[in-house]
């Protein structure tokens, strides 16, 4: 496949290879040179490439291609059926890769309709049942759409599984097979991931016909375009380390433009971004606590350059594609290894170079083992130069340190040394100590100690002007009883 130098020499449509130029594409990526020809073909394909190499176009142009004797002007929703359908696990991914097709269609009567969770389903409504040749979808909107009889996959020739781990890794295995159940037996099914796993293979097995198996770089492998570097250090250095690298960090010695900035939890995500803010760094989060609207918003200013520092968790892994993104920084080392590949990933794609940077701890030994044994690579850890914010350090803040009561050990030991805290400054371990309950007021009858009642009358319950006779003669309290057994209220 190494002959294919340019895009005109696949054979595709004039106005597809157009339409390509003009997004700047002139040379066809490993992958794209492989997975072109087969596509056209029409055989069923398993491919394996890095994240950022290109499958996009790898399965998007021949699809294209294979569709164009369907295509008319007509207005007719009956005369635009879904011919292709293309599953992505993310909302994130389904935008990107509709996006590039409709460029890629843009010369063309071809029409393509995204649809995903999170948003308002009458404009997906209203574009699916105009008609549509080719659907992006993540696999739970989809059905949706389906229930509703919104669209049909009755007449679908292709399907594309985009990043097949990432799906069963988010459990949408009973989806995808719900959905393929509705497809003609006899169609051409593709199947692209970064990493191919022993479950991907056995998913292959019931989907795919006698497939290609084509793969650009070694599974699980990082892009050789991409410098990694590990920095060792403490977990309450680790926001003024990243302040740090975002003064310093870039083109001799200057400030990082466009970085991403990977966490792994949510809380932590928001807590970043508001951090840098303070610092004065133009950051904002993305995250999965946010409203669709807020986090195509957030990905849109961040490629265009207005927000310098997006904070993200793993829901930005897949399917952001910026141009000539610089910088990825792990702030947390992912709990998958195989996370770290789709992280970096981001950066150096399309033969641009890129850095990615992990910030490790002491407790992060086993998940930097992991990504070693995984990418079969070793990393050097490396010390920096941090510069000082004097913010409190994050055991400070009530972080992830306050789980063991780092805090808390930290002010014991300091009590023990002899340093004990300032008059009006007591932990709130000494406060408890110190605190004592008001006594609540006790009724004398019970200090009193048990005598008998003064009458057998009082005794029988008795006639209720009685009683206070009686306590008057004796200057005793006639014995309390119940009033549901007769006694008198008070």
């Amino acid at each position: 496949m190494s002959d294919y130098h340019d895009f005109d020499h696949f054979g595709l449509d004039p106005r597809i290879v157009a339409a390509v130029k003009e997004m700047g594409y002139t040379t066809p990526t490993p992958i794209q040179s492989k997975a072109i020809p087969i596509v056209l073909q029409g055989k069923d394909v398993m491919g394996a490439a890095q994240t950022g190499t290109g499958k996009t176009a790898g399965f998007a142009l021949p699809i294209i291609q294979r569709l164009l004797p369907h295509a008319n002007t007509s207005m007719s929703p009956a005369r635009h059926p879904v011919r292709s359908l293309v599953l992505a696990p993310t909302r994130e991914l389904a935008d990107q890769v509709a996006e590039n097709v409709k460029k890629y269609i843009a010369k063309t009567p071809l029409k393509c309709a995204t649809v995903y969770g999170g948003v308002d389903m009458d404009p997906q409504t209203q574009a699916l049942r105009a008609g549509v040749e080719i659907v992006v979808a993540t696999p739970g909107r989809l059905l949706d759409h389906l229930q509703m009889k919104n669209t049909s996959l009755s007449q679908v020739q292709i399907v594309v599984l985009d990043e097949a781990d990432r799906m069963l890794d988010m459990g949408f295995l009973p989806d995808i097979s719900r959905i393929l159940n509705l497809l003609p037996k006899e169609r051409q099914s593709l199947m692209f991931s970064a990493t191919f796993s022993e479950e991907i293979k056995k998913l292959a097995a019931n989907f795919l016909r006698d497939p290609q198996l084509l793969e650009v770089a070694r599974r699980n492998a990082t892009a050789d375009s991409i410098r990694q570097d590990v920095i060792r250090l403490h977990e309450s250095e680790k926001t003024d380390a990243l302040l740090t690298l975002l003064k310093t960090g870039g083109h001799e010695g200057g400030p990082i433009k466009q970085v991403l900035v990977f966490v792994n939890a949510k809380i932590e995500c928001r807590r970043l971004a508001r951090q840098l803010q303070k610092a004065g760094v133009n950051a904002d989060a993305i995250h999965g606590d946010k409203t669709q609207d807020e986090r195509m918003k957030a990905l849109e200013g961040f490629k265009k350059g207005e927000i310098e520092v997006l904070v993200a968790t793993d829901v930005a892994a897949r399917g952001l594609d910026i141009v000539e993104l610089p910088f990825v920084i792990n702030y947390d080392v992912p709990f998958n290894a195989e996370d770290y590949v789709h992280r970096i990933g981001r950066t150096g794609r399309a033969g641009a170079t890129g850095v990615a940077i992990m910030l490790m701890t002491g407790a992060d030994e086993r998940g930097v083992q992991a990504i070693e044994k995984l990418t079969k690579q070793k990393f050097t850890p490396a010390a920096i130069e941090i510069e000082r914010s004097g913010r409190p350090e994050r055991g400070e803040r009530g972080d992830r340190s306050d789980r063991g009561g780092r805090g808390e050990r930290g002010a014991r030991a300091g009590r023990d040394r002899g340093d004990r805290p300032p008059r009006g400054e007591r932990t709130e371990r000494d406060a408890t100590r110190s605190y004592q309950p008001a006594a609540k007021p006790v009724d004398e009858f019970f200090l009193k100690p048990y005598e008998p009642a003064g009458s057998s009358a009082v005794e029988a319950g008795g006639d209720k002007g009685d009683a206070p006779k009686d306590e008057a003669r004796t200057g005793q309290r006639p014995s309390k009883v119940a009033a549901l057994l007769g006694g008198r209220k008070h």
